[in-house]
């Protein structure tokens, strides 16, 4: 008898209501990229597969589920560095991260669009896909970090020979990320930072590269007319309505038009070229406008869910990787989230984030479901071993 309720306990494990909250999330990123996505007197052109949100989306979608289950089969502790740095398989996964982001950054290479050259194509027969490095460097960042800083941590309370190389190493990646895509290069470094501060590092040395950090970003900024035009119209949004700051404007007329219940599904009109990136990064403006106040906070109480179940497995983790690295997946994805809805209702400048799950872009759905599924196991192991020492 006692088996048997420990088992039953078992599938009432955190990490599957997790699964649920993500999985809740993604179908409702696929009905409203559908809705978004939505192009009238438009047939479907498999040869222009990438360029049909609505195809990505309804192919990305069980995709991300099943990468999500599978990973989570997989023991989180292989990401660890506990057989040495040759041998684990995060080594292998940041060089090849910055060798993808630097042909990236080469013409013919890398994809332009939208004036930045962030994509990789990949052609798959008559289909062609694109894949977004800056996506993969981010997720091997927080695993490789979380890895050094629980292997290596006595090293995290000395500069030179601990936090230095580390300094170093971070500041390549996010220089490479910062050329073309400076949202992307802004959340790894701020993500960064954070880890390796709960990660025990001192903060007196955490704080010393600091200046130089800044000193790039502001020098990053002010060597881009683009950057600067959004810091501008942000403080100045009046003065740029019909240029610079249009898409923001039309985000805030989505989301006010929409009111307390919304316009119905699929009956938004922000989409037909009001909101030119309505599936992307400003898919919660569409959102609020057909959804309306209810449809707006059902998503944020789904990442606010998300990040609470995502507390319990950290608090719950005693296993000091698993631990560190739960939290570095709750705090990435809590963190993305927030900023895409703060750019989305113009509490931030336009950094050109996706909503994690919602937004339409394979790359970002398939390894933040990948980063889930890991999340998962750690619950599951977690689990597993309260359960073993309860009985």
């Amino acid at each position: 008898m006692a088996t048997t309720l420990v088992e039953l306990d078992y599938k009432e494990t955190i990490g599957w209501r997790i699964g649920a909250v993500v999985i809740t999330l993604m179908a409702i990123g696929t009905v409203f990229v559908f809705s978004a996505g939505v192009e009238v007197a438009k047939g479907v052109n498999l040869s222009q597969f990438y360029e049909s949100a609505n195809l990505r989306k309804a192919l990305f979608f069980p995709s991300a589920v099943a990468v999500m289950l599978f990973v989570s089969r997989i023991d989180y502790r292989r990401f660890n560095l506990d057989r040495g740095l040759w041998r684990s398989p995060m080594t292998y996964l940041f060089g090849i991260s910055v060798i993808l982001l630097v042909l990236v950054l080469i013409p013919h290479i890398g994809s332009q669009i939208n004036q930045a050259r962030r994509w990789l194509r990949i052609p798959l027969g008559p289909a062609t896909i694109s894949f977004q490095p800056s996506e993969l460097a981010k997720w091997t960042v927080i695993f490789s970090l979380s890895a050094f800083c629980v292997k290596y941590g006595d090293r995290l309370a000395f500069f030179k020979r601990g936090l230095l190389p580390i300094c170093i190493v971070l500041g390549l990646v996010v220089g490479l990320i910062i050329i073309e895509d400076f949202g992307s290069a802004a959340l790894i470094a701020m993500l960064a930072f954070f880890i390796l501060l709960i990660g025990g590092a001192n903060w007196r040395y955490l704080v010393a590269p600091l200046p130089v950090a800044a000193i790039g970003f502001v020098a990053a900024i002010l060597t881009s007319p683009t950057r600067i035009t959004r810091i501008t119209s942000f403080l100045h949004p009046d003065q740029f309505t019909g240029s610079s700051n249009y898409q923001a404007s039309q985000s805030l007329i989505a989301i006010g038009s929409g009111g307390f219940f919304g316009k119905g599904l699929g009956m938004g009109v922000c989409k037909y070229g009001h909101l030119p990136e309505d599936t992307t990064d400003f898919i919660f403006s569409i959102i609020g406008e057909e959804m309306g106040l209810v449809g707006t906070l059902t998503v944020i109480a789904l990442f606010i869910l998300f990040i609470v179940l995502g507390i319990m497995v950290i608090n719950r983790c005693k296993e000091p990787f698993g631990k560190l690295l739960a939290t570095s997946i709750v705090l990435a994805i809590g963190f993305q989230a927030a900023l895409n809805i703060g750019v989305v209702t113009v509490v931030l400048p336009t950094k050109g984030l996706p909503l994690p799950f919602v937004s339409a872009g394979g790359t970002s759905m398939l390894l933040s479901a990948a980063a889930v599924g890991v999340l998962l196991n750690i619950a599951s192991q977690c689990e597993k071993t309260q359960l073993r020492e309860d009985a």
